[in-house]
C-alpha cells in the first residue's frame, strides 16, 4: 500500500485531472462537490479537505495547468544554437496543449470559469511559463541570431502566433489543409523569425 502522504498526493492529483476535465467538457455549472468526487472516486469532504471550496479548486486547476506547463518548456535542453533552442520550445509548449486539452482550455479561458475569478498568483505562474519564451528569445537576440529592439515584443509575437494555432487545432479547425502542422504552424513560426534575422553581410 502507498504511503498515506502519496496516497493524499493521488486524490489532489485525481481531483485537479477531473475538475479540469469537467470544465473543459460542460463548464462551471457541472462543477459540484458530489459531482467532482464522483468523477475522482473519492468522497464529497476530499474537495473541502484538499481545497477549502469549489473556488479555490478551480484556481488550483489554473495554477497547476501552468506549473506543468513550464516544467514541460523548462525541460527542453539548452544548445549552442538558440533560434533552434527556441523551436524546440515551441514544440514542448504545443506538445503541453495536446496531452492536457481539457487544463489548456481552462488555463486560458477557452471553458469559461463563470463566476470564478482567478487571482493575481495564477497569472503570475502564467506569465512565469510566458517568461521562458521571453529567456529563449533574448538568448537568440543576445547571440546576433535574432534582431529586435525588444525581446518580449518578439517572444509576444512567436506565443501568440504559435497559441492561436493551438487553440485551432483543439478546437479541430486546423484542417484547412491537409498538413496543417508542416504547412501552416511551422512555417508560419519559421517565417515569423526569418522577418528578424540579421541583414546579410
Amino acid at each position: 500500500m502507498p504511503d498515506a502522504p502519496d496516497r493524499e498526493s493521488d486524490v489532489r492529483r485525481r481531483l485537479l485531472e477531473s475538475a479540469a476535465h469537467l470544465l473543459g467538457e460542460e463548464g462551471p455549472s457541472a462543477l459540484s462537490a458530489r459531482r467532482l468526487a464522483a468523477e475522482a472516486g473519492t468522497s464529497t469532504m476530499a474537495v473541502y479537505t484538499h481545497f477549502g471550496g469549489m473556488p479555490a479548486l478551480v484556481r488550483a486547476v489554473v495554477a497547476e495547468g501552468f506549473r506543468r506547463l513550464y516544467d514541460r518548456v523548462g525541460a527542453v535542453p539548452v544548445t549552442d544554437d538558440p533560434v533552434h533552442d527556441l523551436h524546440q520550445a515551441g514544440v514542448a509548449y504545443r506538445e503541453h496543449a495536446l496531452a492536457n486539452p481539457h487544463l489548456y482550455g481552462v488555463m486560458f479561458g477557452a471553458a469559461s470559469l463563470g463566476d470564478y475569478r482567478l487571482h493575481d498568483e495564477e497569472l503570475a505562474v502564467g506569465l512565469e511559463a510566458f517568461g521562458q519564451i521571453v529567456d529563449f528569445t533574448r538568448r537568440a537576440v543576445d547571440a546576433g541570431r535574432l534582431v529586435a529592439e525588444d525581446p518580449a515584443a518578439l517572444a509576444g509575437q512567436f506565443w501568440l502566433a504559435l497559441h492561436g494555432y493551438v487553440m485551432a487545432e483543439l478546437a479541430g479547425f486546423q484542417h484547412v489543409v491537409d498538413d496543417p502542422e508542416h504547412q501552416i504552424l511551422w512555417p508560419m513560426l519559421t517565417h515569423l523569425l526569418a522577418a528578424h534575422l540579421p541583414p546579410a553581410p
